[in-house]
């Protein structure tokens, strides 16, 4: 049994060539984005996940549609979402959808879209 009851999950576009220092940018992105939205939104949420150690996972999603579906998902079930667009400035063109935060929220919750994804 985990001893957090809730995390953040970051899921990356694995079908666009960006290297990994790009990749650690845009998860920080999403991190950084998806936690305000929850601060906002859902300030108790968000005040436990920091309490804990602010647990967050990695996993990675096929396509952009794949990334989408996840949002819709996640939205449906009230959880902060923020999808990261790059500025097109180094690897990629501009307006590419890179990442999607979600969270933090309840695990039980994040799990429920989640948790078949595999490890980034």
């Amino acid at each position: 049994m985990s001893s957090f009851s809730y995390k953040q999950v970051i899921v990356v576009r694995s079908d666009i060539n960006i290297s990994k220092g790009k990749t650690a940018v845009q998860v920080a992105h999403a991190a950084v984005m998806a936690a305000e939205c929850a601060r906002r939104e859902h300030h108790r949420w968000w005040k436990e996940w920091l309490k804990e150690g602010q647990c967050k996972i990695v996993v990675k999603a096929d396509s952009e549609i794949e990334l989408f579906k996840i949002e819709k998902e996640a939205k449906a079930l009230n959880l902060p979402t923020c999808l990261v667009q790059d500025k097109g400035l180094t690897e990629i063109p501009p307006g590419t959808y890179t990442c999607l935060g979600i969270g933090p929220a309840p695990k039980e919750l994040i799990n429920q879209i989640t948790e078949a994804l595999p490890l980034l």
